[in-house]
């Protein structure tokens, strides 16, 4: 039998508190295979990819043994992890933004990584570099070595984390979350890329994610995490297809799905409105226009857009980075300066209300941020998170006050006793809970969510979407729902509106725009989809892969 490119037996990792991080891992990888690490936040999968590359948090104590073609790796000096980071091992972390030095261009950062491991300078730095870039398939290579990162879009930076990680040839990649920021084209194309250099170059790569359609469209075989064990292991195929663990049959639960080929509709009645009917939103051939004339750049992020929003329905906002979803959501909030058009709330014009009419307008709305940790103050508890809109806008007594947030905790379904803690102090899940909470404190008609389930796991995600129905068919606010995951948006909304350059495409009942599409960039989206389902994978793999590149 062939000895494992990487093996990893009875890892534990434990820091000063009683419980271990990572209780008992063991998993092996072989050459050329791609392996994929799942499981809930806390499950061990980022700080078992870590542990093997030697970057464990200050305090963690490891043990077990990796061994790496048989050399033990767990214990060695760090002048020794040096010479095996980025040479015989590479990562490539979640968020390529922080990845990449932002006052250095893009063939610098190369330059340096071939010079630090390879000794590589000169011009021959600058050959590989354009090499690198044109391995992971960035436009005009020679042109962008001068960017630095904050002119490329998010798909190029990862591709830039890609080329980063693969300048000295490693044996084996570890790719942490790779694709979980991006939208479905992106990530399609990302994880076609992915593929193509594992079958080009013969390189490992060791996966961590929770998305199973990551895992169906790129893994050869899955290990399932849960509380730092291993719980389950098996090829791709046979996990999807008879997942032997309760955990692993949860997880697979918790992915929301698109409508398949026999669940395709053609026609959809649309609800009548009354004529008379006032609107919880409405956009007006609206535009926002980004630069200055001045200057002679204008870039027009949102174009001519024309939407109405009932009350007590949710209106999903789809289309890729840069499509204009996030500012019609702020516009909608009276956040972004309109260049032309109107915006109306409840039948009033939000743009032109002032004084003490716009702070009632704007008490009728509210924001759900897609980082709940960024949106709460850390020095604020719980309560005071909560309570703060009624504080800034004297409502009612202290007394009263501390009711109300009692009454929002068991809402979004938190113990009584969460009010005294901190932000830091609760899990991804808990903190979209209290965010949610503190949006609905003053009983909003109008909410405005971006991405607010993008960075949780599928089964915390499955929790909050089904708390988020519950309380707006409860509640009945209107939602304007912004995401990039197609799959969560069909599960939410009402209706659908796709968003292309600032304009819209396509709009309408989400049972027919996501059954039935009438446009072809529409299509293209859902055919951009991972499913989690690996014989779709490999039915259409090599048709979409085609397509994209």
């Amino acid at each position: 039998m062939n000895t494992p490119l990487l093996e990893v037996t009875d890892l534990a990792i434990s820091f000063s508190h009683p419980r271990p991080a990572v209780r008992s891992v063991s998993v092996t990888v072989d050459e050329g295979e791609v392996v994929a690490l799942v499981g809930e936040s806390g499950s061990g999968k980022s700080l078992t990819a870590r542990a093997v590359i030697g970057l464990l948090p200050d305090g963690a104590v490891a043990t077990g043994s990796i061994r790496l073609r048989g050399d033990e790796l767990l214990g060695l000096p760090e002048t020794s992890y040096n010479a095996i980071r980025g040479r015989r091992v590479a990562m490539v972390f979640q968020e390529p933004q922080t990845a990449l030095n932002p006052v250095r261009t893009i063939g610098w950062q190369i330059a340096e990584a071939l010079r630090a491991h390879g000794g590589v300078r000169g011009k021959a730095a600058k050959a590989r570099a354009v090499e690198l870039l044109r391995e992971v398939e960035i436009p005009d290579p020679e042109e962008r070595l001068g960017f630095y990162p904050h002119q490329l879009s998010g798909g190029q930076k990862q591709r830039v984390v890609l080329a980063l990680a693969l300048a000295n040839e490693p044996e084996l990649l570890l790719a942490d979350e790779p694709t979980t920021a991006l939208d479905v084209t992106v990530q399609a194309e990302i994880l076609a890329l992915l593929r193509r250099i594992r079958d080009r170059t013969g390189t490992s790569i060791l996966i961590i994610t929770h998305n199973m359609g990551v895992v169906a469209h790129l893994a050869d075989r899955v290990v399932v995490l849960r509380q730092g064990e291993v719980v389950e292991e098996a090829s791709t195929r046979d996990l999807f297809v008879d997942p032997r663990h309760a955990y692993t049959r949860q997880l697979l639960a918790a992915v929301p799905r698109l409508p398949g080929p026999d669940e395709r509709v053609h026609a959809v009645p649309t609800p009548e409105v009354p004529a008379d009917a006032v609107a919880a939103l409405e956009y007006d051939d609206v535009r926002v226009q980004y630069g200055s004339r001045m200057r002679g750049r204008v870039l027009p992020a949102v174009d001519g857009v024309t939407l109405r929003l009932e009350r007590g329905q949710v209106l999903g906002l789809v289309g890729e980075s840069g499509s204009g979803k996030t500012t019609l959501g702020r516009l909608a909030a009276g956040l972004v300066p309109l260049a032309g058009g109107s915006v109306r709330v409840g039948g009033e014009d939000l743009v032109r209300a002032r004084g003490r009419r716009r702070v009632d307008l704007r008490r009728r709305l509210a924001f759900v941020h897609q980082d709940p940790e960024a949106s709460l103050d850390p020095r604020f508890s719980i309560a005071e998170a909560i309570r703060e809109p009624l504080d800034v806008h004297g409502i009612s007594g202290r007394k009263d006050r501390d009711t109300r947030v009692a009454e929002l905790l068991d809402a979004v379904r938190l113990p009584a006793s969460f009010a005294r803690r901190r932000p830091r102090e609760l899990s991804g899940g808990q903190r979209q809970r209290v965010a949610l909470a503190r949006a609905l404190t003053l009983d909003p008609e109008l909410l405005i969510a971006d991405e607010p389930t993008s960075a949780l796991d599928v089964s915390v995600q499955a929790e909050v979407l089904d708390l988020f129905a519950d309380l707006q068919q409860r509640l009945g606010f209107a939602c304007v729902f912004i995401s990039h995951d197609l799959a969560v948006v069909n599960k939410v909304a009402d209706q659908v509106a796709v968003l292309r350059a600032g304009k819209v495409v396509e709009s309408g009942p989400a049972a027919r725009v996501f059954g039935a599409p009438t446009h072809d960039y529409t299509r293209q989206l859902l055919a951009a989809v991972p499913v989690p389902d690996p014989t779709v994978r490999d039915a259409t793999g090599p048709a979409l892969r085609e397509q994209i590149a």
